[in-house]
């Protein structure tokens, strides 16, 4: 049974840099990276919008600086899942996937949100080589490129808008005739030039290729009728699918407050829950903005926010 002072859950930018922060003021810090270490970047290809890299960064080796960061001050990583948090009189109880149980006086989660995505054929195998989840991330590398948003809320409208400043063509595919999104929202795609429509349509299958390189390379998709069941192959250089995010928040229902769809809730401008010793960054409290680079800020923020309480508990 071992005790921790820090106990992080969940890696990627704001577990990690949490991790940093801890470790650099002399804590005893332990990071439960669960079996997907490096969270969502992981199946991120090329990161340019991070700070301090001119020329960009693979997600996967962002994340692996990182780690090799932390560990540098002493933060040590366990690649298991934690399954259950326990609230004590003095310290939190934390139960992995292989049955250890560990014991720490504060605890910062960050297991992050996961993207909510179709299961449609070869998803899956060309995420991150065409398919994206993340227009403000990944909308730059199709410049000039047709591409198509899946989906019918707000999301879907804002990053069909926001990708017609660098593509030649957009489409929206919605699997209805009628949208979820606002009224001044779709108003506004209608006007663009740039964007048409695909209603009561759905996606059977992203369509690719391997290059000499050994590279994947999403090719097009394979569209469906719902009404009529008609198939119909469509060439396209890449795909969004823009149908909500998920926080990763299952390990603490009914531990700490959280809004309707999952996400944490964090009290003003801190990182602190309504559980003292229990703060929360990154993804899995930000319904806004979900970039690395703020992921990261809260992750800094989750740190001192716990390191000042550990002193005002006399630790």
């Amino acid at each position: 049974m071992s005790h921790h002072k820090v106990a992080i859950i969940g890696s990627g930018p704001a577990g990690f840099t949490a991790a940093l922060y801890a470790s650099r003021a002399n804590l005893d810090v332990t990071i439960f990276e669960g079996h997907q270490p490096g969270g969502q970047l992981t199946i991120t290809t090329e990161v340019e919008n991070y700070p301090g890299f001119e020329h960009g960064i693979q997600g996967p080796e962002l994340m692996d600086v990182m780690r090799k960061q932390i560990q540098r001050f002493g933060a040590k990583s366990v690649y298991e899942t934690v399954t259950t948090l326990d609230a004590g009189k003095n310290s939190f109880t934390l139960t992995t996937d292989r049955g250890v149980t560990h014991h720490a006086d504060v605890v910062i989660l960050a297991m992050g949100a996961s993207a909510k995505l179709l299961g449609a054929k070869g998803e899956s195998e060309y995420m991150g080589y065409g398919v994206s989840a993340c227009a403000t991330c990944d909308g730059f590398f199709f410049r000039n490129q047709d591409v198509i948003v899946v989906g019918g809320g707000d999301t879907a409208m804002e990053e069909a808008n926001y990708l017609t400043r660098f593509c030649k063509s957009v489409m929206i595919v919605h699997r209805r005739e009628e949208f979820r999104a606002s009224k001044i929202m779709l108003d506004r795609v209608r006007k663009n030039e740039k964007i048409s429509f695909a209603l009561n349509t759905t996606i059977d299958e992203f369509k690719g290729e391997t290059l000499e390189t050994g590279m994947k390379k999403m090719t097009g998709v394979v569209l469906r009728d719902t009404k009529t069941n008609e198939t119909r192959e469509v060439p396209i250089d890449g795909a969004f699918v823009a149908i909500g995010h998920e926080p990763n928040s299952k390990l603490v229902h009914g531990l700490v407050e959280m809004d309707d769809s999952g996400y944490i809730l964090t009290q003003g401008k801190s990182s602190y829950t309504n559980v003292p010793g229990i703060f929360a960054c990154g993804d899995l409290q930000d319904t806004v903005y979900r970039q690395a680079i703020t992921a990261a800020g809260s992750g800094c923020m989750a740190a001192i926010d716990a390191e000042r309480w550990l002193e005002s508990q006399g630790h």
